[in-house]
């Protein structure tokens, strides 16, 4: 792709959270998100797949500019951006808009579906002297007639309705990339596809950037151009998803795909090579080097003490691990 097709892109992106201590307590910091590259390209969507507390929704509020970063820089259109409130972050706004996990908390109950959207309208500028607008949003997400849901509140409406009405709400800024955050976890397993189909149909027609954040990597792989692995607050692997999904380089990786329940996997095949046991690391104290190496069972002695840099994995091109597994020969 040209430069012109990346709309939203990350580099260095990290996040530390102050730890509140005793009076007399060194002040610590929580190691959210640690050097974080993300590239969103129109008409592309990149997933960021992880456990429960590797960082990935933290990165999602760092591009939506929720949450103040520590450090590194966030780029529109190839341009240095960074905005706290005012004309300024409703201006960002236009452009970039993110879905939350929790359609319900994400609407306010006691206001309708109309209100919702048409202050949605309003603030960007988009609302006309009817309900035309109202009624090509909800068409947008599938949800017609408009005149069905206009004037019910959100607990009228069921999850994979609500949910439809948050995307349809971050439509009414005509944003150029979607930052959807575990947009189909809450939802019944039924209806998942469902909004999955709805956002690629979405990415497709008006040629959207999206960040996919989702623990779940068997609907990245589906869903998915990109796949990025993030473990401990740190990417860990990276390239398409087809390659990441079908050959996972990283030990974690490996793991993630081997927890997902898969009626292609043939028994056997794919049994990992050792059982990884223990907990994700402390991210107030991470641990030295990579960050992985206290659970990974190919640990070897340079993992306790060096991190990894993006090593070429060699299979596909764009497929990198974090990994002293792929050093070259005779390294280190």
């Amino acid at each position: 792709m040209s430069p012109g097709d990346t709309v939203l892109e990350a580099v260095g992106l990290t996040k530390h959270f102050p730890v509140r201590g005793g009076l007399l307590r060194a002040r610590r910091h929580l190691h959210a998100v640690d050097d974080v590259n993300v590239v969103l390209r129109r008409g592309h969507v990149t997933a960021m797949v992880g456990e429960s507390g590797s960082g990935k929704s933290t990165v999602a509020r760092l591009l939506a500019q929720l949450h103040p970063r520590t450090s590194g820089e966030i780029r529109l259109h190839g341009e240095p951006v960074s905005v706290r409130s005012g004309r300024s972050f409703r201006a960002y706004c236009r452009r970039v808009q993110m879905v939350f996990q929790d359609p319900f908390a994400s609407l306010n109950p006691v206001h309708t579906i109309r209100y919702h959207l048409t202050r949605a309208l309003r603030i960007h500028g988009r609302m006309g002297k009817d309900d035309t607008a109202l009624e090509e949003l909800l068409a947008r997400v599938q949800l017609s007639p408009a005149s069905r849901y206009l004037d019910k509140f959100p607990h009228e409406l069921s999850g994979g309705q609500r949910q439809r009405v948050a995307i349809a709400r971050a439509l009414a800024a005509d944003p150029e990339a979607l930052l959807a955050d575990e947009p189909v976890s809450m939802l019944d397993v039924s209806i998942r596809l469902g909004v999955l189909n709805l956002l690629r149909d979405l990415k497709d027609r008006l040629d959207l950037a999206i960040l996919y954040i989702t623990h779940d990597i068997a609907s990245a792989r589906y869903f998915a151009d990109e796949v990025l692995v993030m473990y401990a607050g740190q990417v860990v692997e990276g390239g398409d998803s087809e390659t990441v999904t079908q050959n996972a380089a990283h030990p974690y990786t490996r793991l993630l795909i081997a927890s997902a329940p898969d009626p292609d996997r043939i028994a056997g095949k794919a049994a990992r090579e050792e059982e990884v046991k223990g907990e994700p690391p402390s991210l107030i104290d991470p641990p030295p080097g990579c960050r992985f190496h206290p659970r990974c069972p190919l640990a070897m002695p340079r993992c306790r003490t060096q991190a990894p840099p993006r090593l070429p994995v060699g299979d596909q091109d764009g497929h990198w691990a974090a990994c002293w597994l792929y050093a070259a020969e005779g390294a280190g």
